[in-house]
């Protein structure tokens, strides 16, 4: 699977919102960018390793931009779902506008879902596999 240029999504496989995130961006990655890899894939301690990245307790998605290019670049908490919402193009770009607040106020407000989030939208015991039309689109599959 060739990645280079492609957007990467790192998420906890076993959290229920990160899911219904992934299954968001499948359904409106009309441009094909994105593609998914489980926080706990080795392949994901990698990125984050490379990035400077706690990789023992990941509580954040993570967007990789322009993978193996030389202007990839990691987004965590806020940044990484407004990152997001940019590359969905679109209506979607609309929710970019939170960048107008600050990001530590965004990033508490992303810590306190992220604190609850297995509460809130469940935890599974192991990661979902995704439908068959999808699977070329995750990493490590």
């Amino acid at each position: 699977m060739d990645l280079t240029g492609k957007t990467i999504v790192l998420y906890d496989g076993v959290c229920g919102l990160c899911n219904r995130l992934i299954r968001f961006l499948l359904r409106f990655d009309s441009r094909d960018r994105f593609r998914y890899a489980s926080l706990q894939s080795s392949f994901a301690a990698k990125l984050l390793s490379k990035h400077g990245l706690d990789t023992s307790a990941p509580d954040s998605v993570v967007i990789v931009a322009d993978y193996g290019l030389a202007s990839e670049r990691a987004y965590t908490k806020s940044d990484a779902v407004l990152f997001a919402a940019r590359e969905l193009g679109g209506l979607w770009r609309f929710g970019e506008i939170a960048v107008v607040l600050p990001r530590s106020l965004r990033n508490v407000l992303y810590d306190l879902i992220a604190r609850n989030r297995y509460r809130m939208f469940g935890k599974f015991d192991t990661c979902p596999v995704p439908k068959i039309e999808d699977r070329e689109k995750f990493v490590e599959l």
